[in-house]
């Protein structure tokens, strides 16, 4: 007798099972939702789309598109209403995004977890391995991983919407069509934008929305989880912790001020608490017992007064050892009178206030080098501090200014005649210490100094501590360099070199442990010297840092500022750091979440836990697997090097030329991101100025690209590079380092999938531009080079063939996306053009900002 086990099927036809066949599904249910003016809008959108295909695949115009469908598919020729239904019809795209984010989250279990990348796999192993275990602890002793939430505007979903969201996952994981149905109706109702731009503060309580809803229970879960397993005993060590950005960073972005930062510290305390307070109304229901009740109404008391009294602008002083010492004591009574029962429930409690004390979530101070430079000037010329520094001190060499700098202190209240950014940077460097009296040192600890280019740089800012009234033995705080050109990623060993050596410093840091972070920035890097030369600068800064540090006995943590798209540092993170070898300190794992890469994942439990997971499980890897295979010898560094140098010649060639700017500026929504109201940083540096390419935000540059579907800072200067190695004879040696070497791998990976979000069709039509068409050819021919040789060296036939579920993913969203591309082209086309009215044009410029939301929001699968 035969017998036939089930057949089990790939994910690929799971994710095609549970996401694009259900989104089809709920999809013809929410097209059919009449919820606009314009009569049958959703049941237009499918023919609007299919023209659009037919429109690219015939090389037309945006123009030509959309003019041809109104006159043959609707009969509208009216301007009003076609601007009306194109309207209507991106207020559908944007939902549909979210219907489809809502798919693909009830089906992360089955489609995304991977047992080679899991936590459980690795326990499993090491409990059978003793000595594989006693590693894993010895590893998790000094591990770290830090997620520090930004506020970067690279998705603008509003907490009503996140919440719709959250309940839509839930219902379609079990098929509730009456509750989709419900939910699909309050999505169609519900805004999607803010109607001004959001403060400094708002941002903050944006986030505060996944701190409060998914990260406080994630963290706490997958951190007792590993200290269950492996034992270790941690004691106040923990293995994660929370970081975040709005409402202290305050590079480039003059609405964060000294109070904003205190209003958010205390937003933090108080949704913390609120926390607190729930997980203590389930404690009380379940511990009801005699000798407990005194302690349970004292901490009630405590939490409830935090969470909803706004005792003291939010803050009630630094109570975290008060909490614990109740808790232990309620637990004590549970093992000695009760036979311990429920005793679990406390010991979740006892972690969450180890985890988050009093902050939650610690405030990261930033600011860029020269608005510091400027307050140096102005204090160093101040009444109070002259003769302190000589007055010629910025005409000094490096070396003359740090032996000139005094390291003394003095507490200078005297600046309010200082310019405000100035007053702002003294008013925060002493509200760092009323914080951590307040809600202890963790809740603001780190000062980071955008565009770090010299030792001075930091020793200026600890002067500037010292000369606020810090003592040099209270100065709880990490200096932290943010590294971010190419040229000062270069030059980022001898800056740390001056350091160390520096009597004062070293002794700074002998207080903390011998411990240094220093940051390094994927976007800017990306905009300074292309994809490839931006990673190999990277690779080689943390080679270069690692060694350094190591020969001063510095126990060194990076800090990556990595954004979403694989051209500001995205791609696999996961894979990103389990592919470093012995040569780059790997202890910790510190890195910048935001936009679409907060959402798709820590939006929800399930992806939360699992990409924590990934990362300590990557971590580990790197750790303790593999060291030696990642480690990459002379030769393998030189040949990288000879790629990164190849392709950065041909991305500054690109950079200089004429038409690259203007390009940005009249092909691409560039001028329109500065009027959207999703996040309250301006699109550059010096707002007043004439544009420029070096105070552009990188992430305006990445986005730009991106949103015209050319995604030039992903790719460009790749295939050249490629192309020299292989013209040099090279190439089998440039498709071992792809086989061979995990961070190479990862690099050309992430590449592919930047390109497989770009789509060359829509701009098709400007190859015969009289402007355009040379430099557009000239761009489309690096991405077809590309493409060519970056399959050949990774042996398939289709960009991203072996990850099929991320690239099935992509694909399914830039479909939706795709009529959102063509009405931008189409509005931003009409602007330009010298027959449209004034006020046309304004209707234009709306409609083309609209687009810009969805095409975003469908973006966060490059996380």
């Amino acid at each position: 007798m035969f017998t036939f086990e089930p057949r089990l099927d790939s994910k690929e036809t799971v994710f095609k099972n549970e996401v694009k066949t259900k989104f089809d599904l709920y999809n013809s249910l929410f097209l059919t939702l009449p919820f606009y003016q314009v009569k049958n809008t959703g049941l237009a959108l499918p023919y609007f789309f299919t023209h659009c295909e037919k429109g690219i695949i015939n090389e037309q115009s945006p123009e030509d598109i959309i003019e041809s469908f109104f006159k043959k598919q609707v009969g509208v020729s009216d301007q009003k209403e076609i601007t009306d239904l194109l309207f209507r019809f991106i207020q559908y795209i944007e939902r549909q995004v979210v219907l489809f984010d809502a798919v693909e989250d009830a089906a992360y279990s089955k489609i995304r977890v991977d047992s080679e990348t899991s936590l459980d796999g690795l326990m499993n192993n090491a409990l059978q391995n003793e000595d594989l275990y006693k590693k894993i602890q010895d590893c998790l002793r000094e591990f770290k991983l830090r997620l520090v939430l930004t506020a970067h505007p690279t998705q603008f979903y509003p907490g009503p919407i996140l919440s719709i969201m959250t309940d839509l996952t839930e219902a379609i994981k079990i098929n509730d069509v009456n509750s989709i149905n419900l939910l699909l109706k309050q999505l169609g109702k519900t805004p999607f934008f803010n109607k001004q731009k959001p403060t400094p503060v708002d941002e903050a309580l944006s986030l505060n929305w996944f701190l409060e809803n998914i990260l406080y229970q994630t963290a706490s879960d997958v951190h007792n989880k590993i200290e269950e397993v492996f034992k270790l005993n941690l004691g106040n060590h923990s293995l994660i912790e929370l970081g975040f950005w709005p409402g202290g960073d305050r590079d480039g972005n003059p609405y964060v001020t000294a109070d904003t930062t205190k209003q958010v510290s205390a937003a933090l305390r108080e949704t913390l608490f609120r926390c607190y307070y729930k997980d203590f109304g389930r404690l009380k229901r379940r511990i009801t017992f005699i000798g407990t009740e005194q302690h349970l109404v004292k901490l009630e008391s405590i939490l409830y007064a935090n969470a909803y009294n706004n005792c003291n602008n939010g803050t009630n002083g630094n109570i975290k050892e008060e909490l614990l010492e109740i808790l232990r004591k309620v637990k004590e009574v549970l093992i000695n009178n009760h036979d311990g029962l429920f005793t679990e429930l406390v010991d979740d409690f006892i972690w969450k206030v180890k985890l988050f004390g009093c902050h939650f979530a610690s405030l990261d101070i930033r600011q860029d080098s020269r608005v510091l430079r400027n307050l140096f000037k102005e204090c160093i010329t101040s009444e109070e501090l002259k003769g302190q520094v000589p007055e010629n001190y910025f005409e000094l060499t490096e070396e003359e200014k740090i032996k000139a700098l005094p390291l003394s202190q003095a507490d200078f209240t005297n600046y309010k005649s200082f310019n405000s950014l100035s007053q702002d940077s003294l008013d925060v460097i002493r509200l760092i210490k009323e914080l951590q009296e307040n809600n202890g040192k963790r809740a603001c600890h780190r000062f980071i100094i955008s565009n770090c280019q010299k030792a001075s740089d930091i020793l200026q800012l600890q002067q500037l501590f010292l000369w606020s009234g810090w003592k040099p033995e209270e100065l709880d705080i990490d200096f932290v360099p943010l590294f971010e050109t190419i040229d000062d990623l270069k030059n980022a060993y001898g800056v740390m070199d001056i350091l160390y050596s520096h009597k004062i410093y070293k002794k700074h840091l002998d207080r903390r442990r011998s411990r240094q972070v220093i940051m390094l920035g994927f976007s800017d890097s990306t905009k300074d010297g292309g994809y490839l030369m931006a990673n190999y600068s990277i690779y080689y800064a943390k080679s270069t840092l690692t060694d350094i540090s190591r020969k001063h006995n510095i126990d060194l943590a990076f800090f990556d500022g990595r954004g979403g798209p694989p051209a500001r540092g995205g791609g696999k993170t996961h894979k990103f750091y389990a592919s470093f070898g012995r040569d780059i300190a790997n202890k910790q794992i510190q890195i910048t979440v935001q936009g679409q890469t907060i959402s798709s994942y820590y939006g929800t439990f399930e992806s939360s836990t699992n990409n924590m997971e990934q990362l300590i499980h990557a971590g580990i890897d790197s750790a303790l697997e593999r060291q030696d295979t990642d480690t990459m010898n002379a030769e393998e560094k030189a040949l990288f090097s000879d790629l990164a140098d190849v392709s950065y010649d041909y991305f500054m060639n690109l950079r200089e030329h004429p038409l690259f700017l203007k390009f940005m500026e009249n092909q691409s929504p560039l001028k329109m991101l500065s009027q959207i109201n999703i996040g309250s940083r301006p699109v550059k540096r010096n707002g007043n100025s004439e544009l420029k390419l070096e105070d552009l935000r990188a992430i305006s540059f990445v986005t730009s690209w991106s949103q015209v579907k050319m995604n030039i800072p992903g790719f460009y200067g790749v295939g050249t590079a490629l192309k020299s190695i292989k013209e040099k004879g090279n190439w089998d040696k440039i498709k071992a380092l792809y086989k061979e070497v995990g961070f190479f791998k990862t690099v050309i990976d992430n590449c592919m999938m930047s390109m497989s979000k770009a789509d060359f069709r829509l701009t098709q039509y400007l190859a015969k531009d009289k402007t355009y068409g040379e430099f557009w050819q000239q761009l489309k021919n690096e991405y077809d080079l590309t493409k060519e040789l970056i399959l050949e060296l990774s042996d398939t036939n289709t960009l991203m063939e072996k990850n099929p579920i991320d690239k099935m993913s992509i694909s399914l969203r830039e479909k939706i996306v795709l009529p959102l591309v063509i009405i931008q082209r189409y509005a931003i086309i009409k602007c330009t053009s010298p027959d449209v009215s004034e006020q046309e044009k304004e209707i234009y410029n709306k409609l083309a900002m609209r687009t810009i939301y969805g095409i975003i929001n469908a973006a966060r699968n490059s996380a």
